[in-house]
């Protein structure tokens, strides 16, 4: 099953969406706060995005530009703006496709369909893929996943680069200089964003069932412990 999220401001189109969409098993959020969408991308780690342009406070564009920092998700527009610059600009901001109002519910949803073979299913590239694991614990930087044994969690981008560091360095420390430049190369961060990201990764670690592993080494940095056992073993 899959994660759609909906970023629709008109409540009767949402609905008729997510109700579509679930009638093929996947599962749809209708975003509830347009002034938090990145922070409720976050939160669902979705498989695709449904995008309106004409958004309270910020464009869609906009919140493509947002969400293109953290994941490479599909992401497909669906607007009433039918002109060239626009899908040409939908485009460019890092969108998928482009979908025109008023559409037939059929096409919205083999579009989906499309791009969930194409990412995530039979189309999708068949060449080895790169992981890096520690004691049964196995990141998937290209998909951005991490798996223990049968659990598997969603990550977005700035999570998988993150605990890739960790298990790099595993059972060694890496600093949060070291961090910060892994995630946002020399643009100045306020230090606490990097807690915050610290503790998603906790979150996600805790949800395959590992407690205390990602440990805080004052005026060091992070270092991550097998607290976990491998699923490996018998």
């Amino acid at each position: 099953m899959y994660t759609v999220m909906i970023v629709e401001d008109d409540p009767k189109i949402a609905e008729l969406l997510k109700n579509y969409i679930e009638k093929y098993g996947d599962r749809a959020v209708p975003v509830q706060s347009f002034d938090r969408i990145l922070d409720q991308f976050q939160e669902l780690s979705p498989h695709i995005v449904l995008m309106d342009i004409n958004l309270p406070s910020f464009d869609g564009f906009y919140w493509c530009r947002q969400i293109r920092t953290l994941s490479t998700c599909p992401i497909i527009f669906i607007s009433a703006r039918s002109g060239e610059m626009d899908q040409v600009r939908a485009l460019e901001h890092g969108g998928d496709d482009y979908i025109t109002k008023p559409f037939h519910y059929e096409v919205v949803m083999a579009k989906i369909r499309s791009q969930f073979r194409r990412v995530y299913g039979d189309y999708a590239a068949k060449m080895e893929e790169r992981t890096v694991s520690r004691s049964g614990l196995i990141l998937y930087p290209e998909r951005m996943e991490l798996t223990l044994g049968r659990r598997t969690v969603s990550l977005t981008k700035r999570e998988s680069v993150l605990i890739e560091a960790l298990l790099e360095r595993s059972p060694r420390s890496i600093s949060r200089a070291a961090i910060l430049d892994k995630l946002w190369d020399d643009s100045f961060v306020d230090d606490n964003t990097l807690s915050v990201n610290i503790t998603r990764v906790r979150k996600k670690l805790a949800d395959l069932g590992i407690e205390d592993a990602l440990e805080t080494m004052r005026g060091v940095g992070y270092r991550l412990n097998v607290t976990w056992k491998d699923a490996g073993e018998s």
